[in-house]
């Protein structure tokens, strides 16, 4: 519980470590914002619903914003308001109307309620995102819980499993547990589920050695989504890389995490994290600002040439700029947070290129990559690419450092075809089962880079192969304009389900 006896004023404090550290007698907050002329720590009550006090951040080290608040604990909710330029053509969004979520918040209250009040703009205004909103978004955005941190994550099996031998399961929490038969209600598409034996065993028994969850990291649904009353099913739009969703949280989403990955190592299972650090919820200059854009749009984001717009290299709407070293450092703190407090054994990074762009393109000598490897703790887990993204250069497969592995489309096309029986597959597959040597087969690589897979969260599921030759997106609203169309699949003669007794035994 947070204390009732917090302070008028900060003290000075510490700018390190960021976000939030509660100590005894109180929590130092710290905040990085190249651009910023002030800023404010807001709290708020339990609940997040009332703002309490508004407190001036007293000092500024190294372009980070900090202070210490005495007599306050565990639990405190808040977040920031952060004054300086708003100046769009220059990159600048600052607009202390809005209140802003902590970057390396590791516990965040409520979700994003869709309103013109989040935007830093005036929405409709003739001068469309380059006016300015004066308006309090705080009543409307999720504000951070301050938490106990420094938990060292328990022990892990002593011989990891090489990825030469590693059968990765895909999934989906709330997708692998829904509906698994004889789990207790109130686990049924949680992380809790995960505990269960029921569950575990059956994942032995497939012959799974590791579970890739898709994303956990808090995440917010899409403005169109959330207009038309649907959710980001998937979540690959994240807003803080420290704290999990609730999604599929009983009220205490990390200790049921942490308990989670107790049962799977305790089954000699590995748990891996799809992770999203290409980009982040706010979407292009006509979105919503939530947190990086009005903490400091020019340091957080990569811009084009016209400043008020972003680079999108994700085809999100932006692009985080992780050639700035404070970018980079949020990122690598949330790889250690995950890898060394709360104990996952690897990380899928979504998009990955855009991880290894440099100013001149692509580089698997990049910054990112030299981060990681040098880490005594994270140079021991796995990391697998998708090596991929829509800007200049973008598909790399093969191209990644040693010991990255990569998700190989090459051999999920290569086999889909051979399945349908495509002209003239047979020496590319064998090629490919080979290990893919023509990707793979330099700079002291091995085989096992090579993450081989037929499918995946992206388009068609194993079923779709063989029922459907076109795409059929139609629940989501999108008029089946998303998703790939080039699925290398076949329906033996009638597009979809069919009681055709021919067709079910091809």
């Amino acid at each position: 519980m947070a204390s009732k006896a917090a302070s008028d004023q900060l003290e000075p404090g510490l700018p390190y470590p960021l976000g939030a550290s509660v100590q005894q007698d109180g929590i130092n907050f710290a905040l990085y914002s190249a651009h910023a002329d002030a800023v404010e720590l807001c709290l708020f009550n339990s609940d997040g619903t009332k703002e309490l006090q508004r407190l001036s951040m007293p000092a500024c080290s190294q372009q980070v914003w900090h202070g210490f608040l005495p007599n306050t604990a565990s639990g405190q909710v808040y977040g920031y308001r952060v004054h300086g330029p708003y100046d769009p053509t220059a990159g600048h969004r600052f607009n202390a109307n809005k209140l802003l979520l902590d970057p390396y918040a590791k516990k965040i209250l409520g979700t994003v309620e869709y309103c013109d009040e989040i935007y830093g703009y005036v929405r409709g205004h003739i001068d469309s995102h380059l006016s300015f909103d004066i308006r309090d978004s705080a009543p409307f955005v999720p504000k951070a819980v301050a938490i106990t941190g420094s938990h060292t994550a328990k022990q892990r099996p002593s011989q990891p499993i090489p990825i030469a031998d590693c059968v990765i399961l895909e999934a989906h929490v709330k997708g692998l547990s829904q509906e698994f038969p004889g789990l207790k209600q109130e686990y049924q598409g949680k992380y809790l589920a995960l505990t269960e034996t029921r569950l575990l065993n059956y994942l032995v028994d497939l012959g799974i050695t590791t579970v890739e969850l898709l994303p956990i990291h808090h995440c917010a649904d899409e403005p169109f989504l959330a207009a038309q009353d649907l959710s980001n099913y998937w979540g690959y739009n994240s807003l803080g890389f420290f704290a999990p969703t609730e999604r599929y949280g009983n009220g205490e989403a990390l200790a049921e995490i942490r308990l989670a990955l107790e049962a799977l190592h305790a089954h000699g299972l590995e748990l891996i994290l799809d992770v999203v650090y290409n980009h982040s919820a706010e979407g292009n200059e006509l979105g919503p600002t939530l947190s990086f854009r009005g903490i400091d749009n020019a340091a957080y984001y990569r811009l084009a040439e016209n400043r008020a717009h972003y680079i999108n290299d994700t085809g999100t709407g932006n692009t985080l700029n992780i050639n700035n070293p404070r970018v980079l450092q949020l990122v690598m703190d949330s790889l250690r947070y995950w890898h060394n407090e709360v104990g996952v054994d690897g990380f899928r990074f979504d998009l990955a290129s855009i991880l290894g762009r440099e100013p001149r393109g692509f580089d698997p000598g990049a910054s990112f990559f030299d981060a990681i490897i040098q880490d005594p703790q994270l140079n021991k887990a796995k990391f697998i690419a998708e090596p991929w993204d829509i800007g200049p250069g973008g598909y790399q497969l093969g191209n990644y450092p040693h010991p990255w592995s990569e998700w190989n489309d090459e051999f999920r096309d290569t086999t889909r075809q051979f399945w349908c029986n495509t002209p003239g597959m047979l020496a590319k597959l064998a090629n490919k089962l080979l290990g893919s040597a023509s990707f793979f087969d330099h700079d002291h690589r091995t085989p096992s880079a090579s993450i081989n897979f037929i499918t995946a969260h992206d388009g068609f599921t194993l079923e779709d192969l063989v029922s459907y030759e076109y795409k059929h997106n139609l629940a989501n609203l999108e008029d089946n304009r998303d998703g790939h169309s080039n699925n290398h699949s076949c329906n033996y003669g009638e597009e979809g389900p069919t009681d055709n007794s021919m067709i079910q035994q091809a």
